[in-house]
């Protein structure tokens, strides 16, 4: 695999335009141009049956982060959208034979790939590749964690050829793992509304997006991520909620693929990207622009996604999907009376229950699940509370019939 790796081979000059005005650049809070994931699986009762915990084996563990650096190229007449930089980096800790094992297929795959050992590390292309073993892992002695007896570490690093990470950036998924496994919400009984007209009561609004409305833009789920880096035995696009998590060295074929054929993979690891570059503001964020235009909504879009479409028509954001703040600061404005929350499910509810103590109403846009493989699977909306109000439709209906309610032109 060699980098710059061409993600969209011919951008038009709108495109070249999107990317300047939206993507490059240090004019965000969070650079645009940089996309980033952590997981972090770890077994314990709360998850068992995802992660196979029991009294008698408790001690896996997988992370996998990475980080990519995106850019444009001029090299060829026609300027492309390319990965300039990568960093992939996945650590699992398993009984020691498993281990082993795991390390014995690494070696075979690193041959089967034809790459080529040198005084750094492993080299294929403009690919790097290190390989290290513990008996205890330095991030577990750092943060007093116990390595369970019979338990060893294996961690794998891909870097794109002098990509310097940084040590903020390796500690990263480690300090989100010190945070603990998320818990879920109780949910308590809101009341389904059909449209949105109660919330003419409790104007003007906040209003905070997640996936759904980049869903509904033609972006994957979120959870196609997870197919992506196996973190779980989801495939065929069925939720995760469904599926264990890959707990095990033999189960997870991550490495695996980077090392026979990389170049193969690579479509998958920047498709999430190239579909939020090329997707186009739908019409919810065109009624959202309208809304915030006529006074109904005030402030920026409190924002889970990285697709920058409401910023594509105007919009202010604010970006709380952040793995170094665990409670990003938010401004709930004071004339504010309720918060829209459209297309979000678990994630950050920290800001729903910080606009409840602040007594804003909570209203939730969500149809309650989706379309996968032409059948409708339930997905309820985790966080809500009673005294909170769910409109299962799509944010386009839903946020069209309010424009009309609101006699509102968008």
């Amino acid at each position: 695999m060699f980098l710059p790796y061409p993600v969209i081979e011919q951008l038009s000059p709108v495109q070249v335009e999107d990317w300047e005005q939206h993507f490059a650049g240090s004019h965000h809070e969070r650079p645009r141009s940089i996309e980033e994931g952590i997981w972090r699986r770890t077994q314990d009762p709360a998850n068992r049956e995802q992660s196979g915990w029991s009294e008698d084996a408790d001690g896996r563990r997988r992370i996998v982060h990475y980080r990519y650096q995106y850019g444009l190229d001029y090299t060829f007449p026609v300027p492309r959208l390319v990965l300039s930089d990568l960093y992939l980096y996945c650590s699992i800790t398993a009984p020691e034979a498993e281990i082993e094992d795991y390390s014995k297929d690494i070696e075979g795959w690193l041959a089967q790939g034809r790459w080529r050992q040198k005084s750094d590390g492993w080299h294929r292309g403009d690919l790097r590749f290190a390989v290290s073993r513990h008996d205890e892992h330095p991030q577990d002695e750092r943060a007093d964690r116990v390595t369970p007896p019979g338990f060893r570490t294996l961690d794998v690093t891909f870097t794109s050829d002098g990509y310097e990470v940084s040590r903020t950036v390796r500690n990263l998924p480690w300090d989100v793992l010190a945070g603990g496994i998320r818990v879920k919400d109780q949910r308590g009984e809101p009341t389904i509304a059909e449209d949105l007209s109660g919330l003419l009561d409790y104007l003007p609004f906040q209003v905070e997006i997640g996936c759904g409305t980049s869903i509904e833009a033609g972006i994957p789920p979120l959870h196609f991520l997870h197919e992506v880096y196996r973190v779980t035995a989801r495939r065929d696009n069925a939720l995760t909620q469904s599926h264990a998590f890959t707990m095990s060295p033999a189960a997870d074929t991550l490495v695996q693929e980077m090392l026979v054929d990389p170049k193969t993979k690579a479509p998958e690891l920047v498709k999430m990207f190239s579909a939020c570059f090329i997707a186009d503001p739908t019409d919810a964020h065109h009624a959202l622009k309208a809304l915030h235009d006529s006074g109904h909504m005030v402030g920026p879009v409190i924002t889970h996604n990285f697709d920058l479409l409401p910023a594509r028509v105007g919009l202010d954001e604010v970006f709380v999907r952040r793995y170094d703040q665990k409670i990003p600061p938010v401004p709930l404005y004071d004339e504010a009376k309720a918060l829209l929350v459209v297309g979000l499910h678990a994630d950050r509810r920290s800001v729903q229950e910080r606009a409840r103590a602040k007594g804003m109403k909570v209203f939730y846009v969500d149809p309650e699940g989706l379309m996968e493989n032409g059948t409708f699977k339930e997905y309820p909306i985790e966080g809500a509370q009673t005294g909170d109000v769910i409109v299962r439709q799509s944010a386009t209906d839903a946020l069209g019939r309010l424009c009309e309610l609101l006699k509102v032109a968008y």
